[in-house]
């Protein structure tokens, strides 16, 4: 079917305008008048003038009603992106010989998953039309996603390197799962298979755990934020009435876009707030999400998660068993290992006659104490005959046993200073005379000089 506008001319578009409009009534008012009137007189057709709004007008209704261009999809490289307050992006699309100026709305750029930057390769989908206030055409953009890659992975490796950086997958934060835990809370769909799967694995493995669950949307855009209340919610469980040991949250496999609640921020942030450790059960064993990374122990599978979180009963009989039977083999070689010392002991000379080995020790020290005396009678001797022989030297070199050969000290008075040459004393000083025993106070009344020949 032909287009409304196929074969009409610019004038038989605006001629083709309801009554009353505005850009009618002013094609018809210079119609009325002015140069064209003065033509029509002399009978000459003059040219219609248009309005730059009217040429305008005219190639947007034209790109509107285009068919390809009404919902295309382009390729192209992201640059110059801008967003300002009001929260429209604006970008241009270029490739190695054009460029397209592009907008894409707040209210459409709201459900992107990703964040656009420039020099990104990305398939843009919208309409072209004109940006009538400046005479440009432009893509009015609908979607965007990367080339070659979903825009849910694009997100997905977006928030993943950005919790990274934050340190949110760090092992340091990570709390331990509790090997008997006795109250367990499970995060999931009421109605799917894998609270069926836990449940049953979970009783059969250890039956007298007690299982709370907190019943959420597992996908959809409700899901994130009911999950985020029911992690918030087990919490306050825990801390006000009862302790909650482990979480567990999770769903079956399925799709990215089924799986993607558990890629959302807040729900890997919530996950990590969590004063209770979390195992992360989502999907299958090849399936990863953001909520894995964040958990402080990832299940491949809910049914892993189950088998993760509690023991086996008859695992538990069975090292029971184990530990009983070890134990008793132990306790038989330590038995028999103190029994044998025991023989022994028995047989030795010590136990037998205890006060033999008593005796022997008192020879001993009665020995020791012979020798000790020996050794120190033997040294006061050597020391006694050092001391004497060092005393008779002392005598010998003493001033006194020089007075006793006959010999006297002379000291000059009244300082007392030892005279020992002619030339210490003059005629008419005072000497004081010591004898061997006793001493007498002279005068020099004259001095022999000994002459030196």
């Amino acid at each position: 079917m032909d287009k409304p506008w196929k074969g009409m001319t610019l004038l038989d578009f605006l001629h083709s305008k309801k009554d009353g409009d505005e850009e009618k009534g002013e094609v018809e008012s210079e119609r009325e008048t002015g140069i064209e009137g003065i033509e029509e007189e002399k009978g000459v057709e003059a040219p219609h003038i248009y309005t730059v709004q009217e040429v305008t007008r005219y190639i947007r209704q034209r790109l509107d009603e285009d068919e390809v261009l009404r919902d295309i999809y382009i390729k192209g490289e992201l640059s110059n992106l801008s967003q300002p307050t009001s929260g429209h992006l604006y970008f241009t699309l270029k490739d190695e010989f054009s460029e397209l100026q592009c907008v894409m709305f707040r209210e459409r750029n709201l459900d992107l998953k990703f964040i656009p930057e420039d020099g990104m390769s990305v398939i843009v989908r919208g309409h072209i039309s004109v940006y009538e206030k400046r005479g440009r055409y432009q893509l009015y953009v609908e979607e965007i996603q990367e080339a070659g890659i979903g825009a849910l992975y694009l997100a997905f490796e977006q928030l993943k390197k950005k919790l990274k950086e934050e340190g949110l997958f760090d092992v340091v934060y990570k709390k331990p799962i509790p090997s008997f835990p006795a109250r367990i809370g499970i995060i999931t769909s009421p109605t799917g298979a894998a609270i069926r799967d836990m449940l049953k694995i979970t009783k059969k493995r250890f039956p007298h755990v007690h299982i709370l669950l907190a019943p959420v949307a597992v996908q959809g855009e409700e899901a994130p934020a009911q999950i985020v209340r029911a992690i918030q919610l087990m919490n306050r469980y825990s801390a006000e009435r009862e302790k909650i040991d482990v979480l567990i949250v999770g769903r079956g496999g399925g799709s990215m876009e089924e799986l993607w609640a558990f890629n959302e921020e807040c729900v890997a942030r919530e996950i990590f707030s969590s004063e209770i450790p979390v195992i992360s059960a989502v999907g299958h064993e090849t399936d990863f999400t953001i909520a894995d990374f964040v958990a402080d122990k990832r299940a491949a599978t809910p049914s892993e998660a189950a088998e993760l979180v509690v023991p086996d009963n008859r695992e538990i009989e069975k090292n029971l068993r184990s530990l009983e039977l070890r134990t008793r083999q132990n306790l038989f070689k330590a038995i028999e290992f103190y029994r044998k010392r025991l023989e022994v002991i028995e047989k030795s000379i010590l136990f037998r006659k205890p006060t033999e080995r008593i005796n022997q020790y008192r020879q001993t020290l009665d020995e020791l104490k012979r020798s000790i005396v020996a050794e120190i009678t033997h040294l006061v001797t050597v020391q006694s005959k050092s001391l004497q022989a060092l005393m008779g030297k002392l005598d010998a070199l003493s001033p006194l046993a020089i007075l006793e050969r006959g010999y006297s000290i002379c000291s000059k008075l009244p300082e007392g200073k030892i005279v020992r040459s002619i030339t210490d004393i003059s005629v008419g000083d005072a000497l004081k005379v010591l004898f061997k025993d006793g001493a007498a106070v002279s005068e020099v009344k004259e001095k022999d000089v000994k002459k030196q020949y």
